[in-house]
């Protein structure tokens, strides 16, 4: 009999499963499903690029592409229901889809923060093509307009910064100590504070919003200690929250993402999960961890269409990001979790990396417009090679797999 593999969310993640199943072999049916009406596309442009420019969404796969492929695309339908005993899935539209292996790859929600005055309709979000829209619909409204964001991650900074490109007004109010306090050092933190007030954005740390108001002309967000800003416009970035009401429903296992396992199955063997919406043991790092990026998304659907396809493969990749903020490009390798050094390798103002260490082992590297430390960073976090932390500093030690090894 020929088997269906149904996938539920057209994400980086759900769309690169589907093809790596059929790169893989499998020969049964793939049904792809997504609520959204139009083609799959790439996120990460929609905070830089694709508000500066006069660009259209950049697609994931052309339309043609599924057809070529044998992948049931579509749009427009919405899952409401997973009978996880009869391995069934029901849409909104009252229809049934039988399937012998099932991948959710619904991704992630933006985080809405208890704000009073949050809902309203001046307030934007970004997590979607029709969030991107609207706040470039915003942008172009009157040339002086002035920006709040309540938020300083990487989302929040390169909205600031492609914001500031448009020569807008720009204000962030950050509930921390410090920008990036959730995700980087406290050296990376200080570098892009400085990288955005030197392009004239306005940061507040320590600024908890406790209410957003509207009158005729501006809106008004008031702080907790009493602090009152203005703006024309209020972009909301404190991070994103698993879907997994589908994953809830169907009875699998949750904590803080859907639990999946180094096949990326969950708690049903028939059942994976893949992307934002999951959480997993690290080979690398020993914990349970919940990793938002493209790079995760796509090496895990591989992960599951490899066995879905009978192939059995373990997730053992690791994890990287990039942030492109103006002229600066930040590329992170590993998770900067757990050091017990830190080490900044400076050549200029313009390229620096930032080398996370445990035991002499280098865990994570932070690599600002320094693309070859990136690289290295990369083997030998892999490698996992003892260093010596003096080299690492040295700016005059070449950046090579060698140069930075303990001698024996």
């Amino acid at each position: 009999m020929i088997k269906t593999c149904v996938i539920v969310g057209a994400s980086h993640a759900g769309v690169n499963c589907a093809f790596a199943l059929r790169n893989y072999g499998w020969s049964g049916k793939i049904i792809l499903l997504d609520a959204a009406p139009h083609l799959p596309y790439a996120k990460p442009p929609l905070s830089k690029t694709f508000l500066t420019d006069q660009c259209e969404p950049t697609e994931i796969k052309n339309k043609s592409a599924y057809a070529q492929q044998d992948i049931d695309l579509r749009l427009g339908s919405r899952v409401l229901e997973i009978d996880s005993d009869n391995h069934t899935v029901s849409l909104e539209d009252a229809g049934v889809i039988f399937f012998d292996f099932l991948v959710l790859a619904p991704g992630a929600n933006a985080v809405i923060p208890p704000i009073e005055g949050v809902h309203s309709s001046h307030v934007y979000y970004l997590r979607t093509l029709s969030d991107a829209l609207k706040i470039k619909k915003a942008t172009i409204n009157n040339e002086k307009d002035k920006f709040l964001i309540i938020g300083a991650g990487y989302v929040g900074l390169e909205i600031a910064a492609s914001l500031r490109k448009l020569q807008k007004s720009v204000v962030i109010v950050e509930r921390e100590e410090r920008i990036l306090s959730r995700v980087t050092s406290e050296i990376t933190s200080s570098y892009f504070y400085d990288l955005h007030t030197k392009n004239g954005v306005e940061i507040f740390c320590d600024k908890e919003v406790i209410r957003i108001s509207k009158n005729a002309k501006q809106s008004s967000v008031l702080c907790a200690d009493g602090t009152v800003f203005h703006a024309d416009s209020i972009i909301v970035g404190v991070g994103a929250i698993p879907q997994t009401h589908l994953a809830e429903q169907a009875g699998l296992d949750i904590d803080k993402g859907i639990l999946i396992d180094q096949n990326c199955r969950t708690s049903n063997s028939k059942i994976f999960a893949i992307g934002d919406c999951t959480r997993f043991k690290h080979p690398l790092y020993k914990n349970f961890i919940r990793i938002e990026s493209i790079q995760n998304a796509v090496d895990q659907a591989k992960i599951a269409a490899n066995n879905i396809a009978g192939n059995v493969v373990d997730y053992d990749s690791l994890p990287w990001f990039w942030s492109d903020q103006y002229e600066v490009k930040l590329q992170m390798a590993g998770l900067p979790v757990d050091y017990d050094n830190l080490i900044m390798r400076k050549k200029s103002d313009e390229e620096v990396s930032i080398w996370y260490l445990k035991n002499d082992q280098i865990i994570a590297v932070d690599a600002i417009n320094n693309p070859r430390a990136y690289m290295l960073g990369m083997k030998l976090i892999k490698s996992k090679s003892q260093v010596e932390p003096k080299k690492i500093k040295d700016i005059e030690t070449p950046l090579s797999p060698t140069s930075f090894l303990k001698e024996v």
